[in-house]
């Protein structure tokens, strides 16, 4: 199966909005530990990127970041807003900021 991901690129806030949510268990390498462990992982469907229609997924590994978007996740709340999301840094120096912004009733 084909599947389109999101990338947030480093240091540019994006915007975006999420229309439907699922989880992933799946195996990830840890180096730390040097074996695979079990993480579960959150996909949201992207139909917003800056304004553009599209058909992506976006995929939360974060802690950090899931933490700023879990408030929304009840009853898909996170429906009636866009999100600027903003990455910093690289690997385990990466941050996340997240601003949630309401839609106005006439944007789908």
């Amino acid at each position: 199966m084909l599947m389109n991901y999101l990338e947030i690129p480093r240091d540019t806030p994006t915007c975006v909005h999420f229309t439907d949510h699922y989880y992933v268990d799946k195996m990830i390498w840890d180096k730390d530990l040097h074996k695979e462990k079990p993480v579960r992982s959150l996909v949201l469907w992207v139909s917003e990127v800056n304004g553009e229609p599209q058909m992506l997924t976006f995929s939360v590994m974060s802690k950090r970041l899931f933490d700023q978007l879990a408030p929304y996740l009840p009853d898909s709340g996170f429906r009636d807003f866009d999100f600027v999301i903003t990455r910093t840094g690289e690997a385990y120096q990466t941050d996340w900021k997240v601003r949630a912004i309401p839609r106005t009733p006439e944007q789908p």
